[in-house]
Protein backbone atom coordinates (compact mmCIF):
# COMPACT_ATOMS: atom_id res chain seq x y z
CA UNK A 1 0.00 0.00 0.00
CA UNK A 2 2.01 3.23 -0.81
CA UNK A 3 0.34 6.09 1.85
CA UNK A 4 -0.15 10.08 0.93
CA UNK A 5 -0.54 12.53 3.61
CA UNK A 6 -2.83 15.88 3.44
CA UNK A 7 -2.54 18.51 6.49
CA UNK A 8 -5.01 21.31 7.15
CA UNK A 9 -3.59 24.27 8.31
CA UNK A 10 -7.14 26.13 9.89
CA UNK A 11 -7.25 29.08 11.92
CA UNK A 12 -7.77 26.59 14.96
CA UNK A 13 -6.04 23.99 14.51
CA UNK A 14 -3.57 21.18 12.71
CA UNK A 15 -5.37 18.13 10.97
CA UNK A 16 -3.13 15.25 9.47
CA UNK A 17 -4.65 12.41 7.86
CA UNK A 18 -2.67 9.53 6.37
CA UNK A 19 -4.59 7.56 3.18
CA UNK A 20 -4.12 4.94 0.59
CA UNK A 21 -3.32 6.68 -2.35
CA UNK A 22 -4.97 4.65 -4.64
CA UNK A 23 -8.49 3.83 -2.45
CA UNK A 24 -8.04 6.92 -0.32
CA UNK A 25 -8.75 4.84 2.86
CA UNK A 26 -7.87 6.60 5.64
CA UNK A 27 -5.05 4.73 7.48
CA UNK A 28 -4.56 7.22 10.33
CA UNK A 29 -5.25 10.97 11.59
CA UNK A 30 -3.91 13.34 13.94
CA UNK A 31 -5.18 16.79 15.30
CA UNK A 32 -3.51 19.72 17.07
CA UNK A 33 -4.77 22.80 18.22
CA UNK A 34 -3.50 26.49 17.31
CA UNK A 35 -3.15 29.38 19.41
CA UNK A 36 -6.69 32.39 19.51
CA UNK A 37 -6.46 35.52 18.01
CA UNK A 38 -6.35 37.13 14.42
CA UNK A 39 -2.40 37.15 14.87
CA UNK A 40 -0.17 34.34 15.18
CA UNK A 41 3.29 33.49 15.33
CA UNK A 42 3.96 30.85 12.51
CA UNK A 43 6.14 29.02 14.59
CA UNK A 44 2.72 28.03 16.61
CA UNK A 45 1.61 26.19 13.19
CA UNK A 46 4.84 24.15 13.01
CA UNK A 47 4.60 23.50 16.54
CA UNK A 48 1.07 22.23 16.16
CA UNK A 49 2.22 20.02 12.55
CA UNK A 50 4.77 18.46 14.81
CA UNK A 51 2.23 17.33 16.83
CA UNK A 52 -0.67 16.33 14.95
CA UNK A 53 1.84 14.14 13.04
CA UNK A 54 3.09 12.35 16.25
CA UNK A 55 -0.71 11.80 16.68
CA UNK A 56 -0.69 10.39 13.37
CA UNK A 57 2.18 8.13 13.57
CA UNK A 58 4.32 9.98 11.13
CA UNK A 59 5.20 10.81 8.03
CA UNK A 60 8.47 8.63 7.44
CA UNK A 61 5.99 5.96 5.87
CA UNK A 62 4.36 8.90 3.53
CA UNK A 63 5.33 8.65 0.08
CA UNK A 64 3.93 12.19 -0.63
CA UNK A 65 2.56 15.04 1.44
CA UNK A 66 0.57 18.79 0.57
CA UNK A 67 -0.72 21.03 2.99
CA UNK A 68 -3.84 22.77 2.71
CA UNK A 69 -4.03 26.19 4.66
CA UNK A 70 -6.19 29.35 5.74
CA UNK A 71 -6.19 32.06 3.29
CA UNK A 72 -4.84 35.53 3.19
CA UNK A 73 -2.49 34.98 5.79
CA UNK A 74 0.22 37.19 5.46
CA UNK A 75 4.05 35.87 6.73
CA UNK A 76 6.80 37.74 6.05
CA UNK A 77 10.53 36.52 6.12
CA UNK A 78 13.82 38.54 5.99
CA UNK A 79 16.53 38.04 3.84
CA UNK A 80 17.94 35.16 6.91
CA UNK A 81 14.31 33.43 6.44
CA UNK A 82 13.22 34.37 9.38
CA UNK A 83 9.80 35.91 10.29
CA UNK A 84 9.52 39.38 10.71
CA UNK A 85 6.54 39.70 13.01
CA UNK A 86 3.61 37.37 13.94
CA UNK A 87 1.22 36.92 10.85
CA UNK A 88 -1.71 38.64 10.44
CA UNK A 89 -4.76 36.00 9.58
CA UNK A 90 -7.52 36.58 7.38
CA UNK A 91 -10.19 37.20 9.94
CA UNK A 92 -8.14 40.16 11.31
CA UNK A 93 -9.78 43.41 10.05
CA UNK A 94 -7.44 46.03 11.25
CA UNK A 95 -6.36 46.65 7.52
CA UNK A 96 -10.32 47.98 6.47
CA UNK A 97 -8.76 51.17 6.31
CA UNK A 98 -5.62 50.26 4.16
CA UNK A 99 -8.71 48.48 1.72
CA UNK A 100 -10.29 51.43 1.40
CA UNK A 101 -7.40 53.52 0.22
CA UNK A 102 -6.16 50.69 -2.13
CA UNK A 103 -9.65 50.85 -3.73
CA UNK A 104 -9.48 54.35 -4.31
CA UNK A 105 -6.13 55.06 -5.54
CA UNK A 106 -7.11 52.81 -8.49
CA UNK A 107 -10.14 55.19 -9.00
CA UNK A 108 -13.43 57.00 -7.29
CA UNK A 109 -16.37 54.93 -6.70
CA UNK A 110 -17.43 52.08 -8.87
CA UNK A 111 -14.09 52.55 -11.13
CA UNK A 112 -11.58 51.63 -7.83
CA UNK A 113 -13.63 48.69 -7.39
CA UNK A 114 -13.96 47.83 -11.46
CA UNK A 115 -10.47 48.34 -11.57
CA UNK A 116 -9.40 45.70 -9.22
CA UNK A 117 -11.66 43.31 -10.20
CA UNK A 118 -10.61 43.26 -13.82
CA UNK A 119 -6.96 43.13 -12.15
CA UNK A 120 -6.93 40.19 -10.24
CA UNK A 121 -10.72 39.04 -9.47
CA UNK A 122 -10.94 40.24 -6.42
CA UNK A 123 -11.83 43.95 -4.47
CA UNK A 124 -9.87 44.43 -1.66
CA UNK A 125 -11.39 44.18 2.33
CA UNK A 126 -9.72 43.86 4.74
CA UNK A 127 -9.10 39.69 4.53
CA UNK A 128 -7.11 39.74 1.59
CA UNK A 129 -3.38 39.55 2.02
CA UNK A 130 -2.85 43.07 -0.37
CA UNK A 131 -4.13 45.13 2.41
CA UNK A 132 -2.79 43.55 4.88
CA UNK A 133 1.02 44.86 3.26
CA UNK A 134 -0.43 48.24 3.07
CA UNK A 135 -1.46 48.32 6.98
CA UNK A 136 2.49 47.09 7.60
CA UNK A 137 3.94 49.60 5.71
CA UNK A 138 1.85 52.42 7.03
CA UNK A 139 2.12 50.69 10.85
CA UNK A 140 5.38 49.14 11.29
CA UNK A 141 7.48 50.56 8.71
CA UNK A 142 10.72 49.45 10.02
CA UNK A 143 9.31 45.65 9.60
CA UNK A 144 8.13 46.37 6.26
CA UNK A 145 11.24 47.56 5.22
CA UNK A 146 12.53 43.97 7.06
CA UNK A 147 10.10 42.22 4.83
CA UNK A 148 12.26 40.65 1.36
CA UNK A 149 9.53 37.99 0.95
CA UNK A 150 6.07 37.44 1.70
CA UNK A 151 3.80 34.30 1.23
CA UNK A 152 0.75 32.62 2.86
CA UNK A 153 0.61 29.91 5.89
CA UNK A 154 0.30 27.11 3.73
CA UNK A 155 3.40 28.35 1.51
CA UNK A 156 5.61 28.62 5.00
CA UNK A 157 4.59 25.56 5.91
CA UNK A 158 5.20 23.70 2.72
CA UNK A 159 9.08 25.59 2.37
CA UNK A 160 9.21 24.02 6.54
CA UNK A 161 8.85 20.63 5.77
CA UNK A 162 11.05 20.58 2.75
CA UNK A 163 13.87 22.47 5.77
CA UNK A 164 13.51 25.65 4.59
CA UNK A 165 16.33 25.53 1.59
CA UNK A 166 16.00 29.28 0.67
CA UNK A 167 13.82 31.50 -0.33
CA UNK A 168 14.33 31.24 -4.07
CA UNK A 169 12.41 28.00 -3.82
CA UNK A 170 9.05 29.31 -1.73
CA UNK A 171 6.34 27.92 -3.67
CA UNK A 172 2.10 28.05 -3.79
CA UNK A 173 -0.51 27.07 -6.24
CA UNK A 174 -3.29 28.80 -8.58
CA UNK A 175 -6.06 28.41 -5.83
CA UNK A 176 -4.23 30.14 -2.53
CA UNK A 177 -2.53 32.94 -4.94
CA UNK A 178 -5.77 33.96 -6.10
CA UNK A 179 -6.28 35.21 -2.64
CA UNK A 180 -3.90 38.02 -2.04
CA UNK A 181 -5.22 40.60 -4.43
CA UNK A 182 -1.74 40.59 -6.17
CA UNK A 183 -1.78 37.05 -8.15
CA UNK A 184 -4.65 37.04 -10.76
CA UNK A 185 -6.67 33.90 -11.17
CA UNK A 186 -7.88 34.97 -15.10
CA UNK A 187 -3.99 35.63 -16.52
CA UNK A 188 -2.44 33.43 -14.36
CA UNK A 189 0.10 36.09 -13.10
CA UNK A 190 1.55 38.13 -10.57
CA UNK A 191 0.82 41.84 -10.20
CA UNK A 192 3.63 43.01 -9.03
CA UNK A 193 2.63 46.42 -9.17
CA UNK A 194 -0.02 46.12 -7.00
CA UNK A 195 2.08 44.02 -4.33
CA UNK A 196 4.13 47.07 -4.39
CA UNK A 197 1.52 49.70 -4.01
CA UNK A 198 0.80 47.99 -0.95
CA UNK A 199 4.02 48.17 0.45
CA UNK A 200 5.68 50.44 -0.57
CA UNK A 201 8.67 48.42 -2.30
CA UNK A 202 9.22 45.06 -3.99
CA UNK A 203 9.05 41.58 -2.80
CA UNK A 204 9.99 37.97 -3.32
CA UNK A 205 6.89 35.91 -3.93
CA UNK A 206 6.54 32.08 -4.26
CA UNK A 207 6.56 30.51 -7.44
CA UNK A 208 3.16 29.23 -8.60
CA UNK A 209 3.24 25.67 -9.21
CA UNK A 210 0.51 23.36 -11.17
CA UNK A 211 -2.01 21.28 -9.96
CA UNK A 212 -0.17 17.87 -9.68
CA UNK A 213 3.61 20.11 -9.88
CA UNK A 214 5.99 18.63 -7.62
CA UNK A 215 7.06 21.25 -4.89
CA UNK A 216 10.19 19.32 -4.06
CA UNK A 217 10.72 17.16 -1.15
CA UNK A 218 10.06 16.51 2.47
CA UNK A 219 12.91 16.07 5.04
CA UNK A 220 10.89 12.35 5.80
CA UNK A 221 11.94 12.28 1.99
CA UNK A 222 7.93 12.31 0.62
CA UNK A 223 7.24 13.98 -2.69
CA UNK A 224 5.81 17.66 -1.76
CA UNK A 225 2.76 18.31 -3.58
CA UNK A 226 1.73 22.07 -4.23
CA UNK A 227 -0.66 22.02 -1.62
CA UNK A 228 -3.49 24.86 -1.99
CA UNK A 229 -5.93 27.16 0.12
CA UNK A 230 -8.56 25.63 2.48
CA UNK A 231 -11.33 26.24 -0.12
CA UNK A 232 -9.62 24.89 -2.67
CA UNK A 233 -8.53 21.60 -0.84
CA UNK A 234 -12.35 21.02 -0.07
CA UNK A 235 -13.42 21.04 -2.97
CA UNK A 236 -10.91 18.58 -3.96
CA UNK A 237 -11.19 16.37 -1.17
CA UNK A 238 -15.05 16.49 -2.29
CA UNK A 239 -14.26 15.94 -5.62
CA UNK A 240 -16.25 18.45 -6.84
CA UNK A 241 -17.53 19.15 -10.57
CA UNK A 242 -18.25 22.01 -12.21
CA UNK A 243 -21.52 23.60 -11.21
CA UNK A 244 -20.81 22.03 -7.87
CA UNK A 245 -21.42 24.47 -4.30
CA UNK A 246 -19.26 23.59 -1.73
CA UNK A 247 -21.43 25.38 1.67
CA UNK A 248 -18.55 25.17 4.36
CA UNK A 249 -19.96 26.56 7.84
CA UNK A 250 -16.38 26.49 10.03
CA UNK A 251 -14.96 29.68 11.73
CA UNK A 252 -15.80 31.66 8.35
CA UNK A 253 -18.45 30.52 6.18
CA UNK A 254 -17.77 30.11 2.53
CA UNK A 255 -19.86 29.43 -0.46
CA UNK A 256 -18.08 28.15 -3.75
CA UNK A 257 -18.35 26.69 -6.80
CA UNK A 258 -16.27 25.08 -9.52
CA UNK A 259 -16.66 26.99 -13.27
CA UNK A 260 -15.14 26.52 -15.99
CA UNK A 261 -14.70 30.32 -15.81
CA UNK A 262 -13.03 33.01 -13.69
CA UNK A 263 -15.11 35.72 -12.15
CA UNK A 264 -14.84 39.33 -12.36
CA UNK A 265 -17.53 40.91 -10.07
CA UNK A 266 -17.01 44.59 -8.92
CA UNK A 267 -19.15 45.07 -6.23
CA UNK A 268 -16.58 42.51 -4.42
CA UNK A 269 -19.01 40.02 -3.58
CA UNK A 270 -18.13 36.84 -5.77
CA UNK A 271 -13.96 36.76 -5.07
CA UNK A 272 -12.70 35.31 -8.50
CA UNK A 273 -10.39 32.60 -7.20
CA UNK A 274 -8.48 29.62 -8.87
CA UNK A 275 -9.33 26.40 -7.52
CA UNK A 276 -7.16 23.33 -7.14
CA UNK A 277 -7.37 21.36 -10.58
CA UNK A 278 -6.98 24.12 -13.55
CA UNK A 279 -10.43 25.52 -12.97
CA UNK A 280 -11.93 28.43 -11.23
CA UNK A 281 -14.10 28.69 -7.93
CA UNK A 282 -15.52 31.69 -7.63
CA UNK A 283 -16.46 32.39 -3.97
CA UNK A 284 -18.28 34.14 -1.10
CA UNK A 285 -17.09 34.03 2.31
CA UNK A 286 -18.49 35.79 5.47
CA UNK A 287 -16.45 36.13 8.97
CA UNK A 288 -19.04 34.88 11.05
CA UNK A 289 -20.31 31.04 11.00
CA UNK A 290 -20.20 28.45 13.22
CA UNK A 291 -18.94 30.51 16.11
CA UNK A 292 -22.20 32.17 15.70
CA UNK A 293 -23.60 28.90 17.11
CA UNK A 294 -20.94 28.77 19.82
CA UNK A 295 -22.10 32.19 20.85
CA UNK A 296 -25.67 31.51 21.27
CA UNK A 297 -25.26 28.48 22.45
CA UNK A 298 -23.01 30.14 25.40
CA UNK A 299 -26.07 32.76 25.79
CA UNK A 300 -28.33 30.76 26.40
CA UNK A 301 -26.38 28.04 28.34
CA UNK A 302 -26.81 24.99 26.45
CA UNK A 303 -24.83 22.81 24.81
CA UNK A 304 -24.95 22.35 20.76
CA UNK A 305 -27.72 19.66 20.61
CA UNK A 306 -29.90 21.27 23.42
CA UNK A 307 -29.43 24.78 21.14
CA UNK A 308 -30.57 22.14 17.64
CA UNK A 309 -33.25 21.05 19.65
CA UNK A 310 -34.78 24.72 20.96
CA UNK A 311 -34.13 25.84 17.55
CA UNK A 312 -36.51 23.19 15.95
CA UNK A 313 -39.27 23.76 18.24
CA UNK A 314 -39.49 26.97 17.01
CA UNK A 315 -41.71 28.08 14.20
CA UNK A 316 -39.81 29.24 11.01
CA UNK A 317 -38.97 32.82 10.78
CA UNK A 318 -39.26 32.83 14.64
CA UNK A 319 -41.84 34.87 15.17
CA UNK A 320 -40.41 37.80 13.26
CA UNK A 321 -37.13 37.87 15.19
CA UNK A 322 -34.00 38.22 13.11
CA UNK A 323 -30.16 38.00 14.29
CA UNK A 324 -28.18 39.22 12.06
CA UNK A 325 -24.81 37.95 12.86
CA UNK A 326 -22.40 40.24 12.27
CA UNK A 327 -20.42 39.47 16.01
CA UNK A 328 -16.80 39.86 14.28
CA UNK A 329 -17.53 42.74 11.90
CA UNK A 330 -17.93 41.28 8.59
CA UNK A 331 -16.48 40.39 5.25
CA UNK A 332 -19.51 40.10 2.97
CA UNK A 333 -21.04 42.12 3.09
CA UNK A 334 -17.58 44.54 3.55
CA UNK A 335 -18.36 45.62 7.40
CA UNK A 336 -16.05 45.27 9.24
CA UNK A 337 -16.56 47.46 12.36
CA UNK A 338 -20.51 46.14 12.20
CA UNK A 339 -21.45 44.45 15.34
CA UNK A 340 -24.08 41.88 16.00
CA UNK A 341 -27.59 42.79 15.72
CA UNK A 342 -31.25 41.32 17.66
CA UNK A 343 -34.45 42.74 15.81
CA UNK A 344 -38.12 42.06 16.27
CA UNK A 345 -37.94 41.19 20.03
CA UNK A 346 -41.12 40.88 21.94
CA UNK A 347 -42.78 39.07 24.61
CA UNK A 348 -43.89 36.08 22.36
CA UNK A 349 -40.24 35.75 21.11
CA UNK A 350 -38.18 36.32 24.21
CA UNK A 351 -37.47 32.70 25.12
CA UNK A 352 -34.71 30.09 24.23
CA UNK A 353 -36.16 28.46 21.27
CA UNK A 354 -36.80 31.63 19.24
CA UNK A 355 -33.74 33.00 20.00
CA UNK A 356 -32.31 29.75 18.73
CA UNK A 357 -34.02 29.56 15.67
CA UNK A 358 -33.27 33.28 14.41
CA UNK A 359 -29.29 32.45 15.26
CA UNK A 360 -29.44 29.69 13.24
CA UNK A 361 -31.72 31.11 10.57
CA UNK A 362 -29.52 34.66 10.63
CA UNK A 363 -26.38 32.00 9.80
CA UNK A 364 -28.36 30.52 6.96
CA UNK A 365 -29.47 33.71 5.49
CA UNK A 366 -26.08 35.05 5.05
CA UNK A 367 -24.73 32.17 3.09
CA UNK A 368 -28.17 32.27 1.17
CA UNK A 369 -27.28 35.74 -0.47
CA UNK A 370 -24.04 34.05 -1.01
CA UNK A 371 -25.49 31.03 -3.28
CA UNK A 372 -27.04 33.82 -4.95
CA UNK A 373 -24.72 35.77 -5.84
CA UNK A 374 -22.42 32.61 -7.27
CA UNK A 375 -25.46 31.01 -8.88
CA UNK A 376 -26.10 34.62 -10.86
CA UNK A 377 -22.56 33.49 -12.65
CA UNK A 378 -21.38 31.79 -15.69
CA UNK A 379 -22.08 28.39 -14.28
CA UNK A 380 -25.29 26.52 -13.48
CA UNK A 381 -25.84 25.09 -9.89
CA UNK A 382 -25.60 21.34 -9.94
CA UNK A 383 -25.63 20.17 -6.46
CA UNK A 384 -24.90 21.96 -2.85
CA UNK A 385 -22.90 20.08 -0.71
CA UNK A 386 -23.17 21.36 3.06
CA UNK A 387 -19.93 21.06 5.38
CA UNK A 388 -18.11 21.88 7.87
CA UNK A 389 -18.45 22.14 11.63
CA UNK A 390 -21.75 23.92 11.47
CA UNK A 391 -23.03 21.07 9.48
CA UNK A 392 -22.83 18.78 12.14
CA UNK A 393 -25.73 20.70 14.23
CA UNK A 394 -29.20 19.14 13.29
CA UNK A 395 -30.65 22.29 12.99
CA UNK A 396 -28.39 23.72 10.11
CA UNK A 397 -28.85 20.50 8.39
CA UNK A 398 -32.62 20.50 8.50
CA UNK A 399 -33.29 24.19 8.16
CA UNK A 400 -30.63 24.95 5.23
CA UNK A 401 -32.30 23.70 2.42
CA UNK A 402 -35.80 25.53 3.52
CA UNK A 403 -33.33 28.89 3.49
CA UNK A 404 -31.82 28.59 0.66
CA UNK A 405 -34.51 27.00 -1.46
CA UNK A 406 -32.55 23.65 -2.99
CA UNK A 407 -31.89 20.43 -1.66
CA UNK A 408 -28.78 19.96 0.58
CA UNK A 409 -25.97 16.96 0.08
CA UNK A 410 -24.51 16.32 3.52
CA UNK A 411 -21.30 13.79 3.35
CA UNK A 412 -20.35 12.42 6.68
CA UNK A 413 -18.35 14.22 8.71
CA UNK A 414 -14.66 14.35 7.71
CA UNK A 415 -11.44 16.79 7.21
CA UNK A 416 -12.36 17.62 3.60
CA UNK A 417 -9.16 19.99 3.38
CA UNK A 418 -6.55 17.60 5.05
CA UNK A 419 -7.91 15.16 2.81
CA UNK A 420 -8.09 17.39 -0.83
CA UNK A 421 -4.40 17.68 0.22
CA UNK A 422 -3.79 13.97 0.28
CA UNK A 423 -5.71 13.61 -2.67
CA UNK A 424 -3.50 16.30 -4.24
CA UNK A 425 -0.31 14.26 -2.77
CA UNK A 426 -1.76 11.27 -4.45
CA UNK A 427 -2.32 13.08 -7.75
CA UNK A 428 1.08 14.49 -7.69
CA UNK A 429 2.57 11.10 -7.36
CA UNK A 430 0.95 9.04 -9.99
CA UNK A 431 1.34 12.18 -12.72
CA UNK A 432 -2.19 11.45 -14.50
CA UNK A 433 -4.57 14.39 -16.23
CA UNK A 434 -6.71 14.24 -13.64
CA UNK A 435 -6.80 13.10 -9.61
CA UNK A 436 -7.51 9.81 -8.30
CA UNK A 437 -11.06 8.73 -7.68
CA UNK A 438 -11.37 8.26 -4.55
CA UNK A 439 -15.50 8.64 -3.90
CA UNK A 440 -17.26 9.63 -0.56
CA UNK A 441 -19.72 7.26 0.75
CA UNK A 442 -22.43 7.86 3.14
CA UNK A 443 -24.03 11.43 1.73
CA UNK A 444 -27.36 12.41 2.79
CA UNK A 445 -29.74 14.26 1.10
CA UNK A 446 -32.23 16.80 3.38
CA UNK A 447 -34.72 18.33 1.27
CA UNK A 448 -37.87 21.11 2.42
CA UNK A 449 -40.10 23.53 1.38
CA UNK A 450 -38.69 26.52 0.61
CA UNK A 451 -39.68 29.69 3.54
CA UNK A 452 -38.72 33.35 1.42
CA UNK A 453 -40.98 35.14 4.23
CA UNK A 454 -37.52 34.04 6.27
CA UNK A 455 -35.01 35.70 3.74
CA UNK A 456 -37.65 38.51 3.63
CA UNK A 457 -37.67 39.59 6.96
CA UNK A 458 -33.73 39.30 7.26
CA UNK A 459 -33.35 41.15 4.44
CA UNK A 460 -35.87 44.02 5.80
CA UNK A 461 -33.44 44.37 8.62
CA UNK A 462 -29.91 43.41 7.45
CA UNK A 463 -28.99 46.50 6.26
CA UNK A 464 -30.03 48.46 9.54
CA UNK A 465 -27.07 47.18 10.98
CA UNK A 466 -24.38 49.36 10.28
CA UNK A 467 -20.19 50.28 10.92
CA UNK A 468 -19.55 51.51 13.98
CA UNK A 469 -18.12 54.70 13.89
Amino acid sequence: MTLVGGVDTSTQACKVVVRDAATGKLVREGRAGHPPGTEVDPAAWEAALRQAVTEAGGLDDVAAVAVGGQQHGMVCLDEDGEVVRPALLWNDTRSAGAAADLIAELGPGKAGRTAWAEAVGVVPVASFTVTKLRWLAEHEPENAARTVAVCLPHDWLTWRLAGSPGLDTLVTDRGDASGTGYWSASSGEYRMDLLERALGRTAAVPRVLGPAEAAGTATTGAVLGPGTGDNAAAALGLAAEPGDVVLSIGTSGVVSIVSEAPAVDPTGTVAGFADATGRFLPLVATLNAARVLDATARLLGVDHAELSRLALSAPAGAGGLVLVPYLEGERTPDRPRSTGAVHGLTLATADPAHLARAAVEGLLCGLADGLDAVAAGATPVRRVFLVGGGARSEAVRRLAPAILGVPVLVPPPGEYVADGAARQAAWVLSGGETPPSWGTAGTEVYEADPVPHVRERYAEVRDLTADRT
